[in-house]
């Protein structure tokens, strides 16, 4: 079982100081993975329903910074060696592809291939239009954005003819490590994770029932005739943070997960010290 942190960017650790601390001390607890948050903008006022709140919120007010995640992560890959910098999520349909290519191809690069994009379709129409992105057929625009930069990020001169992107013979570069950007795609529904099945390199379950959605992708995939095996799946499980981790990671382990997701909130306090703690009760009995 692996070990990621989600929400990391956000709080203390949006600062320069924390995210250092909290990189560098996951890194060496054994967590394989930071995964960011994203909104390019909050909206004051808005209206749409957060999917993952009971009161239909999300946590802060415009005034909490969230980072960019791309330049957020870069950060943590100039003080890290080996843990993994994932998104999670990247809200893919508010920014071109040809340009998010280009910045996580980067990053992928000077990080030594430790980048994994997970992305989702949003929940915020307000967002989209502040920036005057259409809100409708979002997932549709989310697929074919993942089409334009696996092109792109695997071969020069390229051509592509698509409902929302078109443009003839472009090369970018730097290329990825190791020739893509393994892909997951974030969400609480089952389109989500039959998105993921039918051409994600992975789910990153964010809210409903994490073991139908699981399911749920590993059909999709067989039925695509794609390997359901090679999907890496992420979750939350809350016994995780419970008396009995044991037990809920055999749970987990049962869906079929292959990395379980702690909230940064756990350890914005005596950051160092608690997740040295986790590494050695919970990751070391668990890897």
């Amino acid at each position: 079982m692996k070990f990621g942190i989600t929400f990391a960017n956000v709080g203390r650790f949006a600062e320069a100081e924390g995210a250092a601390q909290l990189a560098e001390s996951a890194e060496k607890a054994g967590f394989d993975s930071l995964w960011t948050v994203e909104h390019i903008v909050y909206p004051e006022g808005y209206q749409s329903a957060y999917p993952y709140a009971p009161n239909g919120k999300m946590p802060g007010s415009g005034q909490n910074p969230i980072p960019d995640p791309l330049v957020w992560l870069s950060f943590c890959a100039a003080v890290t060696s080996s843990i993994r910098l994932c998104t999670g999520i990247s809200l893919l349909p508010e920014r071109h592809p040809l340009v998010f290519a280009k910045e996580a191809a980067t990053l992928d690069v000077l990080s030594g291939g430790r980048l994994t994009l997970g992305v989702g379709i949003g929940w915020l129409r307000e967002e989209f239009e502040a920036l005057d992105v259409p809100w409708p057929r979002r997932g549709a625009r989310t697929e074919e954005y993942v089409e334009v930069m696996r092109q792109v990020w695997a071969a020069d001169d390229v051509s592509f003819e698509g409902e929302f992107v078109s443009f003839s013979r472009v090369s970018s570069n730097p290329k990825p490590l190791a020739g893509r950007i393994p892909v997951h795609f974030g969400g609480h529904s089952e389109a989500a994770a039959r998105r993921a099945g039918r051409f994600g390199d992975g789910l990153f379950v964010a809210g409903g029932e994490a073991g139908q959605l699981l399911e749920v992708a590993r059909n999709t995939a067989a039925d695509c005739g794609r390997d359901p095996e090679q999907l890496e799946m992420s979750a939350f499980h809350p016994g995780l943070i419970g008396r009995d981790p044991a037990a809920a990671i055999q749970e987990a382990e049962s869906w079929g997960v292959h990395r379980l997701m702690l909230p940064s909130a756990r350890y914005m306090r005596d950051t160092s010290q608690r997740l040295a703690e986790f590494g050695e009760s919970v990751i070391a009995a668990h890897c």
